[in-house]
């Protein structure tokens, strides 16, 4: 049994040795003058200034199915960049236009709030003079109930001298019965002219 093993010791280290054998061959033969002529052409081609690798990759290109993937992934690459330029200049409009919609808002709320002002402003105006004329109103309810009471004579003269405006306005509230004495205390013409101003 010692014999056996021994042998089947041997056989199978013979059998390494061989697979050893032909890979050693395999490397002396094939593989190291292989790599010596790709280097000696690598020196041939620098000295020649001559770029491998786009040779190569031009020669791939013409390879009917490797031509035709390369180009589909550069078209597709192609394709990428322009969607993303696209894209990117699609954003840079949006953010104008939302940059000017929002300046036009802005300005919508100055002159909305300048307009309010300005409401504001007019309303307290219109307060102002309606209060004027309600104080006008009173006053003028005074000065033509002052007038009815006084004497025509004594009237007359003090209405010749006020403003023909402000004559007038006092002879129309008048009473007409007032009116007609204090007219016929007035100079004949100055009569003549209120009558004719009152007319009008």
């Amino acid at each position: 049994m010692a014999k056996q093993s021994k042998k089947h010791v041997e056989n199978h280290s013979g059998n390494k040795s061989r697979t050893l054998g032909i890979f050693q061959g395999l490397l002396i033969w094939v593989l190291i003058p292989l790599l010596f002529v790709t280097m000696v052409l690598l020196i041939i081609a620098n000295v020649a200034d001559v770029n491998i690798f786009d040779k190569a990759k031009q020669l791939t290109e013409e390879l009917p199915l490797v031509g035709k993937k390369a180009e589909k992934e550069q078209d597709s690459v192609l394709t990428s960049d322009e969607e993303f330029i696209s894209l990117n200049a699609e954003i840079k409009d949006k953010e104008a236009q939302l940059l000017s919609v929002q300046e036009e808002l802005s300005k919508s709320e100055e002159e909305k709030t300048s307009l309010q002002a300005e409401i504001d402003r007019l309303k307290d105006e219109i307060e102002q003079l309606k209060i004027q004329q309600m104080d006008s109103k009173r006053e003028m309810k005074e000065i033509v109930t002052t007038f009815e009471n006084m004497s025509p004579k004594s009237a007359a003269p003090v209405i010749i001298k006020l403003s023909d405006a402000e004559a007038v306005q006092l002879l129309a509230n008048l009473k007409p019965e007032t009116l007609a004495s204090i007219l016929e205390k007035m100079p004949a013409e100055d009569a003549a002219k209120y009558t004719s101003l009152l007319t009008k």
